[in-house]
C-alpha cells in the first residue's frame, strides 16, 4: 500500500542525525535539499554536512569509514543474519549458499579440473612411466601439449564468451559456458585411445573443449556477480558502494574451494581403489581415480546447467539498460572503440597486472616443488605431494577470505591490496634467490616453508583476487565482459610464459627472474589502475553516458574524484572536472529529465523508503515544471538551496 504525503514521517538530510525543521504533511514547504540530499548523498558515502568520504581529512575519514562500515552497516548485518537464524538456525548457511557458493559455482568446478591436472599428473608418471616421464611411446610434444590446450582453451573462451556476453546477454553466456564445460568433462571422463599415445592426444583435446568454457566463466561471473545491485540513472545503490568487491570475489574465492576437495575426492578414491596410499600404484586404481575424479564434477556441471537455465533471475537487466540509454543493439562497437580511446591506461593496468600475476602463480607451484622435495627426501608417495598442497590451498583460501573481507574497505580497499599483495609476493621470491642453497636444505627449510605458504597467502589476499575484480568493474557496462575477456587471455599469456621459460632456465635462475614480474605489477597497479573502491557502477556509467555523447569534459561527478582515478588520469588532469556543487545541479536536472519520461517511480532508496521519496520527487517536480521549461536556459539548473562556494555538495 503507498503511502500518502501525509502519512510520511520527517524528511531527514545526508543522513538520520540531521533533519530540517519542515512541515513534512505538505510537500510545497519541503526545500529542494530536504528532498534530494537523502537521495544524493548517501549516509555511508557522505557525512552531515554532505561532504564526500574522500574529500575529508584523514583524521575525520578513519572515523567516519570505520563508524559506518561497524556499527551501522555491520551492525545491520549482524542483525539480519541473527533475526534469520532466530527463525532458521540454517538461514546463516542458505544465505551464504545463495550470495556465494551458487554464483561462484562454475568457478568452483573450474577450479576442482583445472588443478586436479597437474595433480593426477604425477599418478601418470608413477604407473605409465614409459609415456609421461621418459616419453619411450608416447610423442614428448603431445605430453606437453596437454597444459598449452588447456590454456588456448581457457583463452578462447575468456575472448569469445566475453564478447557473447556484451552482444548477446549475460544469460547466455553463463548457459553456454556450463554446458561446454558439462560436455568436456563427458569426454574427460570418458576420454581413451587404442595405444597410450592416442590417449594422450584424446585427453588433450577434451582438455582444449573444456577449457573453452572455463575461460567464458571468468568474464561471465565477474560481471553477472557485479551488477546484481546496480543502481539506475543517477540513483546509486547501497549494496553496490559497500560489497560489490565482496559480491565478487566471494563468487571468485570458490576457485580454491573447488581445488581443496579435487585434492581430498582424489587422496580418498586412490587409497579406496589401491588399498594404500603408498606405491605401488595399480593400473586399476589409476583408472579408476582418473575417471572418478571427473565424474563428480560432472554430476555437479549438470546440476548448475538446470539452475542457470531456469532459476537465474534477468542478468542482462543493467546490460539492456546501458544499452537503451546509448540507443545500442547487438554489439556495441562504439563503447569499445571510446574504452580503449579514453580507458587504455587501465587495459594496460587489468591487462598487465593480470599478466604479472600469472608469472607468479606458476612461481607459487615452483616454490611447492622444491620444498617438497627438501623437506621429503626420497619419497615417492603421490600422496605426499598432494597433503602439502592440500595445507597451501587451505592457507590460500584463508588469503582468499580476507581479501573479500577488505576489498570494500575504503581505508585499503583494492588498489591498495594488489599493490601490497605484489610486493610481499616479490620479497618472498627474491629472498631464496640470493641464498638458495640455504633454503633448499634442511637447516633452512622452516624459512623456505613459511615463505612458501605467505607466498600464496598474499597471492590470493592481494592480485589473485583483486586483478579478477577489476578487470570487469573499471570499464563500462556495455563492454565489461569483452574488456575482462580480455584482461585474463592476457593474464593467461603470463602463464604460457612462465612454462616456456621455466623450460629453458635452471631452478635458481627462475628464483632470480619471477620476482621481478611482482614489481612490475606493483608499479603498472599505481600508475594506471584507478581505485573503484565505494564508488558504484552507476555512478561510473553515468559518466560514461557522456563521454560517450562526446561530452565527457562536462562531467564533473565523483566519478573524477582524484581518489578514483589512476595517477595517469590525474597527470592528464582529469580530475580537474571535479565540482561537487555543479554535479549536484547537474544530477537533479537528469533526474527531471528521467521524471519527464515517465520514470520517476523507479526511483530507490537504500532505507527502503521507495514510494515516499517518489512521491516527494513527483510533486517537486510536477510543482515546478511549468517554471523550469519557462526559465532561460541558463537558470534552469539554479537550485537555490545549494550555494557554489560552499565545495561540499
Amino acid at each position: 500500500m503507498e503511502n500518502s504525503p501525509s502519512d510520511s514521517p520527517p524528511l531527514k538530510a545526508a543522513n538520520e542525525g540531521v533533519s530540517y525543521s519542515v512541515d513534512s504533511t505538505s510537500t510545497d514547504s519541503l526545500p529542494e535539499r530536504a528532498i534530494f540530499d537523502p537521495i544524493l548523498l548517501p549516509a555511508d558515502s557522505y557525512d552531515v554536512n554532505g561532504t564526500y568520504w574522500a574529500d575529508m581529512p584523514l583524521s575525520k575519514r578513519i572515523p567516519f569509514v570505520l563508524n559506518y562500515d561497524l556499527f551501522v552497516e555491520g551492525k545491520q548485518e549482524w542483525a539480519e543474519i541473527w533475526e534469520g537464524a532466530k527463525r532458521n538456525p540454517l538461514s546463516p548457511l542458505i544465505r551464504y549458499f545463495k550470495s556465494a557458493v551458487l554464483p561462484g559455482a562454475g568457478l568452483g568446478l573450474e577450479g576442482y579440473v583445472l588443478f586436479s591436472i597437474g595433480n593426477i599428473k604425477p599418478l601418470f608418471q608413477a604407473v605409465w612411466k614409459e609415456c609421461w616421464s621418459t616419453h619411450q611411446v608416447c610423442n614428448a610434444r603431445w605430453v606437453s601439449s596437454i597444459e598449452y590446450l588447456e590454456v588456448a582453451g581457457i583463452m578462447v573462451g575468456q575472448i569469445l564468451v566475453g564478447i557473447q556476453g556484451d552482444w548477446i546477454g549475460r544469460k547466455w553466456g553463463l548457459v553456454q559456458d556450463a554446458l561446454i564445460m558439462f560436455w568436456g568433462l563427458v569426454l574427460l571422463t570418458a576420454s581413451w585411445g587404442t595405444s597410450l599415445n592416442g590417449w594422450v592426444i584424446c585427453y588433450a583435446w577434451c582438455l582444449f573443449i573444456y577449457g573453452i568454457g572455463v575461460g567464458g566463466e571468468y568474464p561471465m561471473t565477474a560481471t553477472s556477480s557485479m551488477e546484481n545491485g546496480t543502481g539506475t540513472g543517477v540513483i546509486s545503490s547501497k549494496d553496490d558502494r559497500l560489497h560489490r568487491g565482496r559480491s565478487v570475489t566471494s563468487a571468485f574465492l570458490m576457485q580454491g574451494w573447488g581445488q581443496f576437495w579435487n585434492v581430498v575426492i582424489l587422496m580418498l578414491v586412490l587409497f579406496i581403489a589401491n588399498g594404500t596410499g603408498n606405491p605401488p600404484y595399480s593400473e586399476k586404481a589409476v583408472q579408476i581415480a582418473f575417471r572418478v575424479s571427473f565424474a563428480i564434477p560432472a554430476l555437479g556441471t549438470a546440476v548448475l546447467v538446470w539452475h542457470r537455465m531456469f532459476n537465474i533471475k534477468n542478468p542482462n537487466k543493467e546490460l539492456e539498460v546501458q544499452k537503451k540509454k546509448s540507443n545500442v543493439t547487438g554489439y556495441d562497437l562504439e563503447s569499445l572503440k571510446l574504452t580503449f580511446t579514453h580507458f587504455g591506461g587501465r587495459m594496460l593496468a587489468t591487462s598487465g597486472a593480470w599478466f604479472a600475476n600469472d608469472v607468479f602463480f606458476y612461481g607459487n607451484k615452483l616454490f611447492q616443488s622444491e620444498f617438497i622435495k627438501v623437506i621429503t627426501p626420497n619419497n615417492h608417495s603421490v600422496m605426499e605431494g598432494w597433503k602439502w598442497n592440500l595445507v597451501n590451498v587451505s592457507v590460500s583460501l584463508v588469503g582468499y577470505y580476507l581479501a573479500s573481507m577488505l576489498i570494500d574497505n575504503k581505508l585499503y580497499g583494492r588498489k591498495w591490496m594488489q599493490i601490497v599483495g605484489f610486493m610481499f609476493d616479490f620479497i618472498l621470491f627474491i629472498i631464496p634467490a640470493f641464498a638458495f642453497d640455504y633454503f633448499t636444505s634442511r637447516e633452512g627449510i622452516h624459512a623456505f616453508q613459511a615463505m612458501y605458504f605467505l607466498s600464496s597467502f598474499f597471492n590470493q589476499f592481494g592480485p589473485n583476487s583483486v586483478t579478477f575484480l577489476v578487470a570487469a568493474e573499471v570499464y563500462p557496462a556495455s563492454v565489461r565482459a569483452s574488456a575482462h575477456g580480455l584482461g585474463a587471455a592476457i593474464g593467461k599469456l603470463g602463464a604460457v610464459a612462465a612454462a616456456i621459460l621455466y623450460s629453458y632456465i635452471d631452478t635458481q635462475t627462475k628464483f632470480y627472474v619471477v620476482p621481478w614480474f611482482g614489481l612490475g605489477g606493483a608499479l603498472m597497479t599505481w600508475l594506471w589502475l584507478p581505485d573503484t573502491t565505494g564508488l558504484d557502477l552507476a555512478e561510473q556509467e553515468r559518466r560514461w553516458r557522456y563521454i560517450r555523447e562526446g561530452r565527457g569534459e562536462e562531467y564533473c561527478g565523483v566519478a573524477v574524484h582524484s581518489k578514483h582515478l589512476s595517477v595517469w588520469e590525474r597527470w592528464m588532469g582529469i580530475s580537474k572536472q571535479y565540482n561537487p556543487a555543479k554535479d549536484y545541479k547537474m544530477k537533479i536536472e537528469e533526474m527531471r529529465t528521467e521524471w519527464e519520461q515517465g520514470k520517476s517511480k523507479e526511483i530507490s532508496h537504500d532505507d527502503g523508503s521507495e514510494t515516499i521519496w517518489s512521491q516527494h520527487v513527483d510533486d517537486y517536480f510536477t510543482r515546478t515544471s511549468a517554471r523550469h521549461n519557462t526559465a532561460p536556459a541558463e537558470q534552469k539548473s539554479e537550485i537555490s538551496p545549494v550555494n557554489e562556494k560552499q565545495a561540499t555538495y
